[in-house]
């Protein structure tokens, strides 16, 4: 049985993809850039705030770290305030960890998404969950699909890689999975195509959280 599951936040545990697309737009609209509809979002997002800022933006305008600056300030600024409006649980989510809490699962947050926002949606949506930890993206440590953000969390959970399984959406999070050498479930409710789960080698790939509960307890299906 493994011992400690750890989520990817935004497409995994959480559809956050109209608070994040109504900020960038809010950012973009501030500084004269033209929007996007909120349809363009799911593959802006998945390298952290940087690089969703950049892929919002002209390509003369990314290239320019005045304008990115800029528009991660205003980002932020909207986002910090507005990032639960539309954010929700992913339907089964909320059932699954609890669930996975009885049986006594160390949970943990492992996101792309900076720190401070990281732990207000999280505290906000799953407040009677008790996460071993929840890790943004901080300054100093690469962003996923680098490890790092895993072995932090595996140092505080002090569970072993073996007992270890995680979760995400997209390719990102299974090629992070691969390196740190943990087992990976590939989810399809999020805002990647199963194509690029499955070309970044996920382990499994599942339609529905409750699929999670078997993988759980007796391990990645041969």
């Amino acid at each position: 049985m493994k011992q400690l599951a750890i989520f990817d936040l935004d497409g995994t545990l959480l559809n956050t993809i109209k608070d994040l697309g109504e900020a960038v737009n809010f950012a973009l609209d501030k500084n004269g850039f033209h929007t996007h509809s909120i349809a363009s979002y799911p593959f802006f997002v998945g390298n952290g705030v940087r690089r969703l800022i950049e892929r919002s933006l002209p390509e003369d305008a990314r290239k320019q770290s005045t304008v990115v600056e800029t528009m991660l300030r205003d980002f932020k600024q909207y986002y910090n305030e507005h990032n639960t409006d539309r954010t929700q649980p992913y339907d089964g989510m909320p059932e699954l960890l609890h669930q996975l809490q009885e049986q006594g699962v160390k949970l943990a947050v492992a996101s792309n998404k900076y720190q401070q926002a990281t732990e207000k949606i999280i505290g906000h949506f799953f407040a009677d969950i008790d996460w071993v930890a929840v890790v943004g993206q901080q300054e100093g440590v690469p962003v996923k699909p680098d490890p790092s953000i895993i072995f932090m969390i595996l140092s505080q959970a002090k569970v072993a890689k073996q007992d270890t399984l995680y979760v995400g959406d997209s390719g990102i999070d299974m090629e992070a999975a691969r390196r740190a050498c943990v087992d990976s479930v590939g989810v399809t409710w999020g805002f990647r195509p199963v194509k690029e789960l499955k070309e970044n080698h996920a382990n499994v790939i599942i339609n529905k959280p409750i699929d999670i509960l078997p993988i759980i307890e007796n391990g990645i299906p041969l």
